[in-house]
């Protein structure tokens, strides 16, 4: 009596996270809502700043993770609808707020950009080891503040060094910990799933 071995499944090149659950179009609704709704919920866990109209709030991470784990187009597709939710009223920027009129709504076009960057990384392996897990948060964060610091100075009439000091310089000890964060969880999801960087 023989027993066959269970098949090993082998992960083509370019595989995100997303890619591990079954393809259908009911999957991918429910990872772009899910990543929207991710999001929303992320960003609930604010704290004011002094002296800064931005909040240091839990969405960014979120953004970067939903990019990393659904890819480029799922990871746009997600921070799209919560953008565009955003913008029509639904209360799940940072601090329960909504709209485009706030100072700190460039932030949110700028993680629209970073989902789409680190998903384009992430395809190319970039959130299988801790050095390039790493090296994609850094990169991801960036895109956030050349979009969200430029967008601060122009809605609240500061100096492009003031809105640097008031919505970039409060937040990196923070983005620090949510890269360090990343770099352990990502890493351990692909370990889990049998696939080493």
């Amino acid at each position: 009596m023989s027993t066959a071995a269970a098949p090993v499944r082998t992960l083509r090149a370019g595989t995100v996270l997303a890619d591990l659950l079954p393809s259908s179009r009911v999957r991918d609704v429910a990872l772009v809502v899910g990543g929207a709704a991710l999001t929303g919920l992320a960003a609930q866990l604010s704290v004011p700043v002094p002296g800064s109209p931005v909040p240091v709030s839990g969405q960014t991470f979120a953004a970067l993770l939903v990019g990393t784990a659904l890819g480029a187009r799922h990871g746009f597709l997600a921070l799209a609808l919560y953008a565009v939710a955003g913008m029509a009223g639904v209360p799940w920027f940072a601090q329960g707020s909504s709209g485009y009129a706030m100072p700190s709504f460039g932030y949110v076009l700028g993680m629209l950009l970073a989902a789409t960057v680190v998903g384009a990384l992430a395809r190319r392996g970039a959130d299988r080891s801790v050095l390039r897990t790493a090296g994609t948060m850094v990169l991801g964060s960036a895109v956030v503040y050349a979009v969200g610091v430029p967008y601060l100075a122009l809605a609240t009439g500061m100096s492009l060094g003031q809105a640097v000091a008031a919505g970039l310089t409060p937040f990196l000890i923070g983005d620090a910990l949510k890269a360090a964060l990343a770099m352990g969880a990502l890493p351990a999801a692909w370990k889990l799933v049998g696939r080493k960087g």
